[in-house]
């Protein structure tokens, strides 16, 4: 197995994306810690949109009953959606299209289309993408792709990278995998702080905003490891899993 880390959505070049690349996309705070949950509370489908614009368009060809649409701008709330929490969405989306906008992880899936398969990943269900990944390699290079946040490179992603690694070189062996400097120093330093988890969230720059926004509850709550058996992947414009189980016990 191949595999390289992009550090930032931006290092993504669409031009070289193809049948030979799978991508794994992490914003673990927040987008893809929020659609690992969302599908796991029963969410229909996810629809990552490019923009405020396009979801209002996504919801005119949707009868009101069956979309839920949620999202955020540069960390500001969105008028008429919901702010992108997966707590405050547990109650809302079951049975629903949850219709996605947000400021860096809906646009790092939007940008990885074009590659052979598209999966999303977090702290919450990297054992479950992993054993996907595993499952379906045929010998494509996989691309870890840190969302990061305008432009910058975020700690959380590289440490949700890094816990994905281990767990993917748990089923494949050491002697199996091949990974870029990157990619290693993402396992490297998951294995040096894999216990703290949440406290290394918390001293973030998105965790500590999240902290100070009084939502501390779904700071901890993406910050576990393994607590959702969903392997969520890029299905034309959506975002769909094909078994969906929460272990989550709040």
């Amino acid at each position: 197995m191949r595999i390289h880390l992009l550090f930032k959505k931006e290092e993504l070049n669409e031009a070289k994306l193809d049948a030979t690349k799978t991508v794994v996309v992490f914003d673990v705070l927040l987008a893809t810690s929020t659609i690992s949950a969302c599908l796991s509370f029963g969410a229909r489908t996810v629809i990552p949109v490019a923009d405020e614009e396009e979801a209002r368009e996504v919801a005119e060809n949707l009868p009101t009953e069956e979309y839920c649409m949620a999202g955020e701008w540069n960390g500001l709330p969105i008028e008429g959606f919901t702010y992108p929490l997966p707590l405050a969405l547990q109650g809302k989306v079951a049975g629903k299209t949850l219709i996605l906008r947000t400021t860096n992880g809906t646009v790092a899936i939007r940008k990885a289309a074009a590659a052979r398969k598209v999966w999303i990943a977090s702290l919450l269900n990297s054992p479950a993408v992993a054993k996907k990944v595993f499952d379906e390699y045929e010998d494509e290079t996989i691309l870890l792709t840190c969302a990061g946040s305008a432009n910058q490179f975020c700690l959380e992603d590289f440490y949700g990278a890094g816990y994905f690694l281990s767990e993917l070189i748990q089923l494949a062996g050491e002697n199996a995998v091949q990974l870029t400097d990157s990619a290693l120093g993402a396992k490297l330093f998951y294995d040096s702080r894999k216990d703290q988890n949440e406290t290394l969230l918390a001293q973030t720059q998105v965790g500590r905003a999240m902290l100070e926004m009084d939502v501390g509850e779904d700071l901890h709550f993406v910050s576990q490891k393994g607590q959702l058996e969903v392997a969520p992947y890029l299905s034309g414009q959506e975002v769909v899993c094909d078994t969906c189980i929460s272990v989550y016990n709040n």
